[in-house]
């Protein structure tokens, strides 16, 4: 009964002591990419990097983080992330598992008839047989590291899942932000509208008094109606605006936001921090979670050739039980009934007609993928952060040229209404002035937008977000 746990024992120290491993040595892929970023600002020592930001300290507004909170705790892809994590460490576990025997215990009745003839006895006869046994079967000695080449690759894939997740919680803090950003920017267009509408139904009740008192022609007239309907057709298309925005909220968001929490105009504070550094590409694009979870993929096919690289030599495999036997039931646990058996194999290749070098292409040609993919996802996100700070480059000198264009098209539109109330200029005139007005108040709140909006961009391009 000693005899198998003994050569087991012996065999398994043997695994321990000459396996090896035929998994390539990993090195990273150079960075594809400009040592440093374009239009980016030396920052202070003392900033923090993005990824060491947590949402919370940076968005400045306590309704936005509220609403950023609520998406976290019921967004159904987030969601759907985190559970992909759980499947990733059960398939991490299982592959984990064939690096042990899988012992289990069996019990079995055999009952056989002889003819006669086939008898010794030359009667017919019939036999029982009862046994009972503890073991394993098929448990493969790892000597070159086959099975610890795939449960590396699977450990790889599942700290992908992790990875893939803080990418998904950092799109979807981003996403929110952007969706109440929006929202706030068509409610302002909205109540902008609004205002317009109600000064002109103003005007063109005044202008139809006065038309009915012959003092201005009816082309006068027309005109305010034109403007008027202009304005009331604006009114309606941004409540239809802020009704599809709130909707892509509270998609968004998983669940209705409350109404307190949606907000009523577009901030210019979105952010807590009044720049956010950008540093040096190789440091931070190397952070970002979707950079990691490319890194793994690239890391997982690169165990996938140690397995590959394993098949090419013999595999040796065991299975041994130990128990009792006996003819009868209640003979299983007398003294003399024990049993073992003990079935070393050894499978060694020798023609598998391409086989095994075919898989070992398909493993590096993979891993060759991998790597390409790895720097694709580096250009990408250097191209992600350079758009945002191109952008960010001149968001002050446009927000600063558009308020000033607010100014000037509202003291021309106050001089336009003295002139034409002292009958100096044309009904005309004051209309354009009012459109001008009206459309420059509409490109300001878009700038605005913009540069918030930027301000949320550049903070997911750098990998913050998920702490």
């Amino acid at each position: 009964m000693m005899f198998p746990l003994r050569t087991l024992a012996i065999a398994l120290a043997a695994t321990l002591a000459s396996a090896c491993s035929l998994i390539p040595d990993y090195q990273r892929p150079a960075a594809p990419v400009p040592a440093s970023f374009p239009d980016a600002t030396q920052a202070a020592a003392a900033t923090p990097a993005a990824d060491t930001i947590a949402w919370r300290d940076y968005f400045a507004d306590a309704r936005l983080r509220e609403v950023i909170a609520l998406a976290l705790s019921n967004n159904r892809d987030l969601r759907v992330a985190a559970l992909n994590i759980e499947k990733a460490r059960a398939q991490y576990r299982i592959q984990r598992a064939d690096l042990f025997p899988a012992i289990g215990a069996s019990g079995s009745q055999t009952t056989q008839r002889l003819p006669g003839d086939l008898s010794s006895s030359g009667e017919a006869d019939v036999t029982r047989q009862y046994s009972a046994t503890i073991g394993f079967a098929a448990y493969e000695l790892d000597f070159f590291g086959r099975i610890r080449s795939l449960n590396a690759q699977a450990l790889e894939l599942y700290l992908g899942t992790e990875e893939a997740r803080r990418s998904a919680q950092i799109s979807l803090v981003a996403e929110v932000a952007g969706a109440w950003l929006i929202l706030a920017a068509d409610r302002e267009r909205q109540a902008l509208a609004r205002s317009t509408y109600e000064t002109r139904q103003k005007s063109y009740d005044l202008t139809r008094r006065s038309f009915e008192a012959g003092a201005v022609s009816a082309l006068d007239l027309h005109q305010a109606q034109t403007l008027l309907e202009s304005a009331r057709a604006d009114v309606a298309r941004y409540r239809s605006f802020v009704a599809q925005d709130e909707n892509a909220l509270a998609l968004v968001a998983g669940a209705p936001v409350p109404a307190e929490l949606l907000p009523a105009t577009l901030t210019d504070s979105v952010s807590a921090l009044a720049e956010l550094p950008a540093g040096v590409p190789s440091d931070v694009l190397a952070r970002r979670p979707d950079i990691l979870q490319a890194e793994r993929a690239l890391r997982a096919a690169n165990a996938s050739i140690g397995a590959a690289r394993a098949a090419f030599f013999p595999s040796i495999s065991l299975t041994a039980a130990a128990g009792t036997a006996s003819s009868t039931l209640g003979g299983l646990f007398d003294g003399g009934s024990g049993t073992w058996s003990f079935m070393p194999q050894i499978r060694i290749p020798i023609f598998e007609a391409g086989r095994l070098q075919a898989s070992l292409d398909v493993a590096e040609v993979q891993r060759d993928i991998n790597v390409a993919q790895y720097e694709k996802a580096i250009q990408s996100a250097f191209r992600e952060v350079a758009d945002a700070l191109a952008e960010r480059a001149t968001l002050t000198e446009q927000l600063d040229a558009r308020r000033r264009l607010v100014e000037a098209t509202a003291a021309g539109f106050r001089l336009s209404e003295a002139r034409y109330k002292g009958g100096v200029d044309s009904y005309l005139g004051l209309l354009d002035a009012q459109r001008s007005l009206y459309g420059a108040e509409l490109d300001l709140i878009g700038v605005r937008l913009s540069e918030a909006a930027n301000r949320v961009a550049l903070y997911k391009v750098l990998g913050g977000g998920w702490r």
